[in-house]
């Protein structure tokens, strides 16, 4: 038996290891701190990276972004613009002197340009729009960009009793007549149209090229003699009724001339043009109205003629194409089992790989995106990362194996911290034997002799992936003490056309018996506590958790974020009902209720036990509120355990704010800490 005094000091000690092992977890309030690189546009001679760097104002909550430059072997790393906006798009000169680029500094998002050699810069415009796709023409005097224009047609008014002057009246009524009327995060949608607009590099007025009922948008591509324009749109008389069925146009600015260069039924877009202008590349498929159908890479001649496909062997997406310089190569992104890849395609087809860990661009889950840019001798930047960082700038050269990491924006904040180890994890579907990729992320301090909860968390889309990188929200779950399982169950991109389909008119479905096998293989590593199993996800992973939950009662709670539960009333109320309609479901809901219903989570809603949460924005036009509010009144109805946290302003996606993601993650482990039991928490360290 230890003296008082001793035992006094081995409870301080104790105190102070615990105090110190939480500080060096990754924690809510780091979230804040957290930086990240995006748009690495590399100089022509391959020398230096201009990026965009972003972090977030803790006194504002939002994002911010400035521009930075580093040359290329990572010395040199310095700002470029140090204003009070925020500064995004930078666009290299074809000769590298200058630097084209927008910036809120004076106000409102404007084109800037710098002088390279002396720093210098200029304010180049007075828009009254927002400047996108800014794009320098090759013979370095002109830059082509997009920007909304709005139409003066007006919707339907009433008369009204005359307003007593002084008079403090309710706001006028909104009459919506058209059927995309508002969009998730962009609110009610303004009418107009977003059109191709051409500026002299010196400065001046931009003058407007395109005209019209219809968006002309997307990304430019000028041709090597700077006459003409290259852009993807949907001018269709039926674009509201098929709205994937884009074309590749090219647009003469002396006669300011649309011409269509692609007629087949399917998404056409993304064109380059080849260097020496004879070649266009573009990505698309043959619609064939399925929820998942893979994009590959095309070629053309400049007028249209003899399109063929290059990347058939491929069976992954192919984005973000680029022509090597000299014409013999595109370069693009593909996701290929939860991991971006930067690749090469011969115009004959053969694909090499060049990079890995392209991403890191979605800081709340794992999901997939990143950017690139080549410069003229083949050297390559990208956004990189890994489960231990989000988005750096990497290069990689002709010849390497793979990518070099040139910045490091956290290692000020997560080179301290003890970050969650991920691992890869694969197992066999108890459906059908398919192999089903996943990863865990174990907690700090992790002894596989211990016994852990778990968080079964599940993504969205559903055709989207998981994958190896930085997700804040799977490092906090882990710094809390779960063992995470996140997976790709079938639906799932990056594993091909027929495994992606494979929940086509199906969902959910037997993605169901991918996520419980991946659960049952966790088990049995012999480290988890089945008595304390919790599953979550949002969007796309709020449908199956609320299908989970009316399915099973092994979990001992649950959140639903963000959820689908009833189909019919979804389709109804989305942002984008002409595509979920056609793409989603073989009919109409009125044509085939039994079909939209038999998906319903809301079928299943009487047999949930599980204690389960609902979390969702407010302002979430994507899948809207009223889903939430069905699926809650029908738990109390039913009388399950069941709380709904509404998070004000929030959009579909609520972690846009920093405050959001830390509250989305916050209320989850608070849900979930309610049901967790101190017999499961890990051993002490």
């Amino acid at each position: 038996m230890c003296s008082a005094a001793l035992c006094a000091c081995l409870a301080l000690t104790a105190r102070a290891q615990a105090q110190e092992s939480a500080t060096n977890r990754f924690a809510p309030e780091d979230v804040f701190s957290l930086e990240w690189a995006s748009d690495p546009q590399i100089s022509p001679d391959g020398s230096r990276v201009v990026y965009v760097r972003n972090g977030f104002d803790v006194m504002a909550d939002r994002s911010r972004s400035a521009l930075w430059i580093v040359d290329a072997d990572g010395s040199r790393h310095r700002a470029l613009t140090t204003g009070t906006g925020s500064a995004f798009s930078p666009r290299w000169s074809p000769d590298g002197s200058r630097l084209a680029y927008v910036s809120t500094e004076a106000g409102s998002p404007q084109v800037w340009i710098r002088w390279m050699d002396d720093g210098q810069t200029a304010l180049l415009t007075n828009l009254t729009g927002s400047p996108g796709n800014l794009t320098w023409s090759p013979d370095g005097e002109s830059l082509a960009m997009t920007m909304f224009v709005p139409d003066d047609t007006q919707p339907m008014t009433a008369p009204m009793p005359r307003r007593p002057e002084g008079a403090e009246w309710a706001p006028p009524a909104r009459v919506i007549e058209r059927i995309n009327y508002r969009f998730d995060g962009a609110g009610y949608l303004p009418r107009g149209q977003t059109h191709i607009f051409v500026l002299p590099a010196e400065g001046g007025t931009p003058r407007q090229l395109t005209f019209g009922s219809k968006s002309h948008g997307g990304p430019l591509s000028w041709t090597p003699d700077s006459r003409a324009i290259v852009f993807s749109a949907n001018l269709h008389d039926a674009h509201l009724d098929e709205p994937l069925n884009s074309e590749v146009y090219r647009l003469d600015l002396a006669e300011g001339q649309v011409t269509a260069l692609t007629d087949r039924f399917g998404p056409d877009g993304g064109p380059a043009v080849s260097p020496d202008g004879s070649l266009i590349a573009y990505t698309g498929f043959d619609d064939a109205y399925q929820g998942y159908q893979v994009t590959a890479l095309y070629l053309m001649n400049a007028d249209g003629s003899d399109p063929r496909i290059v990347t058939g062997e491929l069976d992954r997406d192919v984005a973000d194409i680029q022509w090597t310089e000299d014409g013999t190569g595109i370069l693009f992104q593909y996701d290929d089992q939860g991991n971006t890849r930067i690749a090469r395609a011969s115009l004959g087809g053969q694909v090499t790989d060049l990079a890995t860990n392209l991403g890191g661009l979605s800081l709340g889950r794992p999901y997939g995106g990143g950017q690139l840019s080549a410069s003229r001798d083949g050297v390559v930047a990208y956004t990189h990362t890994t489960p231990d960082h989000p988005a750096d700038v990497a290069v990689v050269r002709p010849g390497s194996e793979d990518g070099t990491r040139i910045t490091r924006l956290n290692d000020d904040l997560l080179a301290h911290k003890e970050l969650a180890e991920v691992r890869e994890m694969w197992w066999e579907s108890s459906f059908d034997g398919r192999p089903i990729q996943g990863w865990l992320a174990l907690p700090p301090g992790f002894d596989p002799t211990g016994t852990y909860p778990m968080i079964l968390e599940i993504h969205g889309g559903p055709f989207a992936n998981y994958g190896d990188r930085f997700a804040a929200e799977i490092q906090l779950m882990a710094a809390a003490g779960y063992v995470v399982l996140y997976t790709n169950p079938r639906g799932s991109t990056s594993y091909g056309g027929e495994f992606g389909n494979l929940i086509h008119h199906n969902y959910p479905g037997e993605d169901y018996d991918d996520l419980m096998s991946g659960v049952d293989a966790l088990l049995r590593e012999g480290y988890v506590d089945r008595e304390q199993l919790f599953v979550t996800g949002g969007s796309g992973g709020g449908v199956l958790t609320a299908w989970i939950v009316g399915t099973t009662d092994r979990f001992a709670g649950a959140v639903v974020a963000k959820p689908v539960i009833n189909w019919a009333s979804f389709v109804l109320t989305a942002d984008n009902p002409v595509f979920f309609t056609k793409y989603w479901f073989p009919s109409n809901p009125w044509d085939d209720p039994d079909h939209y219903w038999a998906r319903s989570p809301l079928s299943r809603v009487g047999n949930v036990t599980t204690p389960t949460m609902l979390l969702t924005g407010e302002a979430d036009y994507r899948t809207p509120m009223s889903e939430t509010e069905q699926y809650y009144m029908g738990l109390q109805l039913s009388g399950a355990e069941t709380a709904m946290v509404r998070i004000p302003g929030a959009s579909h996606g609520i972690a846009s704010r920093p405050s959001n993601l830390a509250a989305k993650i916050s209320y989850i482990l608070e849900w979930f800490g309610k049901y967790r039991t101190e017999a499961s928490s890990p051993p002490a360290t």
